[in-house]
């Protein structure tokens, strides 16, 4: 595996963290609309990630030695559970028995969420770090 590889793989993830962040953000900032244009309550959305597709030349390759390909976000799926209610007569929203429907988030669960996906950038950060690095090195050798 080629330092570039190594680059690809990294970068590929820092694009699909980055995506997981600003979704858990957009979660976290809505954690209190209870009215969207499609109507009803915020859904929590999810990141759902799959491998990457490599193009022609990558499958090429791969098809001649293992070669790892990385990881994208393949869709930011909504979350179908039922909203919470929460009594609340005064609310602009709130049903005839006073009822609002909230959006089903949990700040721990997105806080936890959010701690995760930023560890995940750190490390990849460190990957790209340790790579590079290492290319330095290798180019010192033929000094």
């Amino acid at each position: 595996m080629d330092v570039f590889n190594s680059f690809n793989i990294a970068s590929s993830a820092l694009k699909a963290q980055r995506i997981r962040l600003d979704t858990i953000s957009s979660n976290m900032a809505n954690i209190e609309t209870t009215r969207t244009p499609q109507g009803g309550p915020y859904q929590r959305k999810m990141v759902v990630f799959e491998t990457q597709q490599p193009g022609f030349k990558q499958q090429l390759n791969s098809a001649m030695q293992a070669q790892p390909q990385g990881v994208q976000v393949s869709q930011i799926v909504a979350d179908t559970t039922d909203p919470r209610l929460v009594f609340d007569p005064g609310h602009p929203d709130a049903n005839e028995n006073g009822y609002v429907a909230m959006p089903n988030i949990n700040l721990l669960e997105e806080t936890a969420d959010m701690m995760m996906a930023t560890r995940a950038y750190e490390a990849n950060v460190t990957s790209i770090k340790a790579s590079k690095r290492m290319a330095l090195k290798a180019l010192e050798i033929g000094r």
